[in-house]
């Protein structure tokens, strides 16, 4: 039996390589632990950043005021480490991400992180604490000795995790005789990431299809058998995948070779990487999984988190639908301008009339409602200046100059279109202020201060601080 100060060692090495791993890639993430070693033990929480603060009512209803959560055993014969392990349900909590399970060496034990807002899918995150569960259930295992080796292995679990969830939606949808080595895909998709040809970065989709799924393929042109290229020539397979750039073509390969170029739809169940220049995005089934860029994956999905004008618009005294239908206008617009790589802003006037502003008058003002004027609006947002679009749904003016007086907070670099929206909008109320710019994150701006910039987490403590009985925490939280 480990001794306590063993157990928090273990726990320690196993969160803190969790969170590290996460945070290339996911971004900077929390990460915390709910756990009880023996079947009548209380439950112990470890959260040193406050994760899991706002949830207490939750936890008190499940964990204090019921013991259904005693209920479930590990099933199945014993092994010689930790016997069966049981995974135990997503507890569905409000911007976390959480799994658990059981085993013979610690009785339940429950792992959350952060659901960040721009995640193209929580799938592999969920496998990523699944890992850590087994692995701290291995660790228990040990003779009061802590190897430190689930914390290594978790911060460098990011292709694992991703190759895990496909094979685990592979299982799911076709069964268990997939014959694609998904590490061998991973790899090359990595590998073509960052290789590129004349001085370009790589465009196009390359798609992984079984092979009793391709007589369904549309193919266009196939290689013949004796010529087909090796997956594996990464950089044969990159000369190739020009042949597919800015077009509904598709490089085909059943896992390990190129098998031709197809157009039109593709069978269901397939495995796409489709690379965007400098990133790309791996999908299942057309479903996103992960984007990859610069050699590793990550959880984003590349796309502005525009959450802070989602709420300025709830709060302002604006029709609800309104106020849903604007957001939705400057979400397309911000996505138009990513996508075609230019910088921008954007002004939305809450007043019931708007406010004049220098710049160039549209008469009458565009409806962006509708998709011809929304697409004319895209364009224009490219010319020097910002657009103002009103409450009604309507574009006013484009190349619109944004002044105002300087004022603490500026900061140089970040260059005009920044600096000119929180001067404007200091001075000036119900306003909101959303600029893109082509090389930094979008940046939300109201009343002189940038909603959107990210705030530090607090700073895991240096040293091991013992876990805490749940009760405790409660009782100081509510």
């Amino acid at each position: 039996m480990l001794t306590p100060a063993t157990c928090q060692m273990c726990i320690y090495h196993a969160l803190d390589g969790l969170r590290d791993g996460l945070r290339h890639y996911s971004g900077p993430s929390r990460a915390a632990l709910l756990f009880a070693i023996g079947p009548q033990d209380p439950v112990l929480i470890y959260d040193p950043q406050n994760l899991l603060r706002g949830h207490e009512p939750k936890f008190k209803e499940l964990y204090l005021d019921s013991d259904a959560w005693r209920t479930a055993r590990p099933r199945g014969p014993k092994s010689s480490l930790i016997g069966p392990f049981d995974p135990v349900a997503n507890l569905q909590l409000t911007g976390l991400i959480s799994f658990g399970g059981r085993s013979a060496t610690i009785d339940y034990q429950m792992w959350f992180t952060e659901e960040h807002p721009d995640m193209c899918a929580v799938g592999p995150t969920e496998r990523w604490l699944e890992h850590a569960a087994w692995l701290l259930s291995q660790e228990f295992t040990q003779a009061d000795m802590c190897s430190e080796v689930s914390g290594y292995v978790l911060r460098g679990y990011a292709t694992h995790a991703v190759r895990d969830f496909i094979l685990d939606e592979m299982n799911r949808t076709m069964g268990w005789d997939s014959s694609i080595r998904v590490y061998d895909v991973l790899d090359v998709v990595l590998e073509i990431s960052r290789t590129r040809e004349e001085g370009a970065w790589p465009r196009g989709a390359l798609t992984f299809i079984e092979p009793a799924a391709l007589p369904a393929v549309p193919f266009i042109t196939r290689f013949p058998r004796n010529e087909r290229p090796v997956l594996k020539n990464f950089k044969h397979v990159r000369k190739l995948l020009q042949a597919v750039e800015h077009s509904g073509r598709k490089l085909v390969s059943d896992g390990q070779y190129l098998l031709g170029l197809a157009g039109g739809d593709l069978p269901r169940y397939r495995l796409t990487a489709d690379f965007a220049g400098r990133h790309g995005f791996l999908r299942f089934d057309g479903q996103p999984v992960c984007s990859f860029a610069d050699g590793s994956f990550h959880s984003t999905n590349h796309r502005a988190n525009l959450v802070q004008v989602e709420e300025v618009l709830i709060d302002a005294d604006i029709d609800p639908t309104d106020g849903a239908d604007l957001f939705q206008i400057v979400t397309r617009l911000v996505h138009i301008a990513e996508d075609q790589k230019y910088g921008c802003t954007l002004v939305l006037d809450l007043h019931p009339i708007p406010i004049e502003i220098p710049g160039q008058n549209i008469t009458p003002s565009m409806d962006l409602r509708q998709e011809a004027q929304l697409e004319l609006a895209g364009a224009l947002a490219k010319v020097d200046g910002a657009l103002h679009i009103g409450t009604d749904l309507n574009l006013h003016r484009f190349a619109c100059l944004l002044d105002g007086r300087t004022i603490p907070g500026e900061d140089r670099s970040r260059g005009a279109r920044f600096n000119s929206a929180l001067r404007f909008t200091a001075e000036r109320q119900n306003l909101i202020v959303v600029v893109v710019s082509a090389d930094r994150p979008v940046s939300v701006i109201q009343s002189g201060v940038e909603l959107s910039a990210q705030c530090d987490l607090r700073p895991a403590p240096g040293g091991i601080a013992p876990p805490r009985p749940l009760a405790e925490w409660i009782a100081n939280g509510l």
